[in-house]
């Protein structure tokens, strides 16, 4: 009876450190911007591309809404592939669309003009920035950074930002921001993750 008690106890013992190891295998990355002569609010950064890697996007939708005559979050990052659904939340007509993706002006798309409550989707199939615009509304403004990994993050007032879910590896990190240039920096990723302080210029 002990013997099986022993083994019983040993047993758990090995599954609770599987669990354990499963659950420490990815970290996060910690950091904050400092933004040279501008806000650190609003700077999405993300993983850059992993060589031999790819990743499915999401099933989940994500949202950008308009509200308040403006769109929100200001700056949305996902990942390649993922659907976005633009929601109007205002008591007025809102027309969205984006001039080009990167400047390339072939991505350029006009989802139309809709009342409040309602939303059209667009899965955003190219990387990039698409910068959202309102032809009803010309002062509206927001943008969607299309990355090549699921690991991204925006800034908060602060200029701080964690990315989430990240495995173990040496990846290269990147900035985009509106009013700065961007900004690269490698990053050494363990079990508990990393912390990073990054620089962006105007």
């Amino acid at each position: 009876m002990k013997a099986s008690k022993k083994a019983i106890l040993l047993s758990a013992a090995l599954l609770m450190s599987s669990l354990f190891a499963t659950l420490g295998w990815a970290g996060e990355i910690k950091g904050k911007v400092t933004a040279q002569g501008f806000s650190a609010e609003n700077i999405a950064v993300y993983v850059d591309a992993i060589p031999g890697k790819t990743f499915d996007a999401p099933a989940q939708h994500v949202v950008m809404d308009q509200k308040k005559m403006t769109f929100v979050p200001h700056v949305l990052a996902v990942v390649k592939g993922r659907t976005v659904d633009f929601l109007n939340s205002d008591p007025v007509g809102h027309n969205v669309f984006w001039p080009s993706i990167s400047n390339n002006k072939k991505l350029a798309h006009n989802m139309g003009t809709w009342p409040k409550g309602e939303k059209k989707a667009f899965q955003f199939n190219d990387l990039g920035v698409a910068s959202l615009l309102c032809n009803v509304h010309p002062e509206m403004s927001g943008y969607i950074v299309v990355t090549p990994t699921p690991y991204s993050a925006v800034t908060n007032k602060e200029g701080e930002f964690t990315i989430k879910d990240v495995p173990p590896g040496h990846y290269t990190l990147k900035t985009w921001s509106e009013e700065g240039k961007p900004a690269t920096q490698a990053v050494d990723v363990t079990g508990g993750g990393a912390n990073v302080e990054l620089t962006v210029k105007k």
